[in-house]
């Protein structure tokens, strides 16, 4: 049987994004905006999150889904966040989640060295991707997930 180490993709999610934003908070090098505790995170929202921690674990979200696909922008996450919108008496709706709140969890991840920009000449509308320096800690984590199950 071969030994070999855990990637991001061989572990729960759930449980890695839980890992992922406790590394993050215990880092403390992400700023949390001064709206955290009072915004939305999409319009079809009525409340805003409960856990008071809830900009760590979406950005440990987010991490996590520019890891698997790179080149991810705002408006990916925009549409991989959002959910169904109620329109009363009308058919439900997808409703895009809030772009200030995806833009600022790439920026502080970007600020902190977990992303990078890709190139602008192949395309200007080129989201981001992890650095090397992301994907070591973040397979890190998953390989401690990991073991910690065995």
């Amino acid at each position: 049987m071969v030994n070999r180490q855990a990637t991001l993709k061989d572990v729960n999610p759930q449980q890695w994004v839980v890992a992922y934003a406790e590394h993050l908070k215990k880092q403390g090098k992400i700023v949390l905006p001064k709206w955290v505790d009072i915004a939305k995170t999409a319009v079809h929202k009525e409340l805003p999150p409960a856990n008071p921690d809830w900009f760590y674990i979406h950005c440990a979200a987010v991490a996590r889904n520019i890891y698997i696909r790179p080149g991810t922008g705002v408006q990916g996450l925009r549409k991989r966040y959002g959910s169904s919108k109620n329109g009363g008496y009308a058919p439900y709706h997808h409703g895009r989640a809030s772009r200030t709140v995806q833009r600022k969890c790439m920026q502080e991840l970007e600020r902190i060295g977990v992303l990078e920009s890709e190139e602008q000449s192949k395309n200007p509308h080129s989201g981001r991707r992890v650095t090397s320096q992301g994907r070591k800690d973040m397979d890190r984590i998953a390989q401690a997930l990991k073991l910690k199950k065995l």
